[in-house]
């Protein structure tokens, strides 16, 4: 039985309503979730069917108001939600963190009145499911370079390039494209499954988010109506903000990954003996537990002070980028620690040590490699760009 580290009693700091939504994510995740997930890692195929149950359960879009289908919750409900998915899986918290800030949000923060009413309530119940094409075969931490265009025809924009790593991007029947206009400003657009030209293969063959469906995005002078270019918001802005609400999402979401794996070494560790004894008797096992217990705790306090800065609207996009590769960092490095204690049997599908290990492999590069993000701080220390 599952039981989350609490060691600074930050569930003082909670409201009931978070405690409410936390428990319900943790109870669907521990129904749903658990039992499949490590078979469709095994066999790196997407469990398709929770797709609806997250959007039952206010998975899709919690800080979106009401009236398009969201929850209304806090950005801390939001955390404490990606926290829950990624105990999960970094594969299911992805499709919800793409679906929600990467779709939904640049359609609820840049769209019309009429776009937000056609598209958001279908996301929001996993009706519909969304896509977000930024990162391109020969750009991915420099999305300036990109090389995706499109040209006013008239009565319609005509979109060509391709786009790479999108998640959800075979299924999606929705894709928040950035591209270039023919001045050379990014803009977005919204582009439907079904529009001839557009394809989008699967990538297969990764030994990391098996469980998470990723394939391309490619534009072979597809016409893109013209009601569906976002119209409030013009450059890099766009998809930088999008890309802050996800990376939020992933500094709460890689705590459940490791929460995951100290609450599985630990249990072990208790139970499993040599040399007539617990493990958790011997001290290098204690010392490993002791420091992962003190990292998630760190990043525990992190998360939280985060979010009560960005339900202020106080957050700035420096600090999401802290607390994004330093949660993120701590996971993978909890994952490997975790796998040591419980030795070979560590490396087995008995235990979800080495599925989140390689999961994390991949958070700790997308949304911002580990390397950048660390340069994002320097140059808000020190006022110099090392990257551009």
């Amino acid at each position: 039985m599952y039981t989350a580290p609490d060691y600074f009693l930050l569930d003082e700091l909670l409201t009931e309503e978070h405690k409410i939504i936390r428990s319900a994510m943790r109870d669907w995740v521990d129904r749903s979730v658990m039992p499949i997930i490590e078979e469709a890692a095994q066999q790196h195929t997407f469990p398709a069917h929770l797709t609806k149950e997250m959007g039952e359960m206010g998975a899709f879009g919690p800080f979106i108001p009401e009236k398009y289908g969201g929850s209304g919750l806090d950005h801390i409900a939001y955390g404490l939600i990606m926290t829950e998915l990624e105990r999960g899986d970094s594969a299911i918290r992805s499709a919800a963190s793409v679906q929600t800030s990467l779709v939904m949000y640049p359609i609820y923060t840049f769209g019309n009145e009429e776009q937000r009413m056609k598209y958001l309530p279908k996301l929001a119940t996993g009706e519909w499911v969304g896509a977000f094409g930024l990162t391109e075969p020969n750009h991915g931490s420099d999305p300036g370079s990109m090389l995706t265009r499109f040209e006013d025809k008239g009565n319609y924009y005509l979109l060509n390039g391709a786009k790479m790593w999108i998640t959800n991007s075979p299924i999606a029947d929705v894709s928040v494209v950035w591209a270039k206009d023919e001045n050379g400003k990014v803009r977005g657009l919204l582009v439907e499954k079904g529009m001839a030209g557009f394809t989008a293969p699967e990538t297969k063959g990764k030994w990391s988010l098996r469980a998470s469906l990723t394939g391309e995005l490619v534009f072979d002078n597809v016409k893109v109506p013209k009601e569906n270019l976002l119209p409030n918001v013009e450059g890099l802005k766009g998809p930088l903000m999008c890309l802050n609400s996800a990376r939020y999402g992933i500094a709460w979401g890689a705590i459940g990954a490791a929460t995951d794996c100290y609450d599985t070494a630990l249990r072990y560790a208790l139970e499993r003996k040599q040399f007539g004894k617990p493990i958790a008797s011997f001290q290098l096992q204690q010392k490993k537990l002791a420091e992962i217990l003190t990292e998630i705790t760190k990043a525990q306090l992190l998360a939280w002070r985060l979010g009560v800065l960005k339900n202020e609207d106080r957050a700035t996009p420096s600090q999401i980028s802290m607390a994004k590769r330093n949660n993120v960092e701590m996971a993978l490095k909890t994952a490997r620690d975790s796998r040591q204690i419980l030795g070979a049997m560590g490396i087995t599908g008995d235990f979800p040590m080495m599925r989140h290990m390689m999961n994390l492999e991949s958070v700790i590069t997308y949304e911002g490699t580990h390397d950048i993000h660390l340069l994002i701080t320097g140059m808000d220390i020190t006022g110099i760009a090392a990257f551009s």
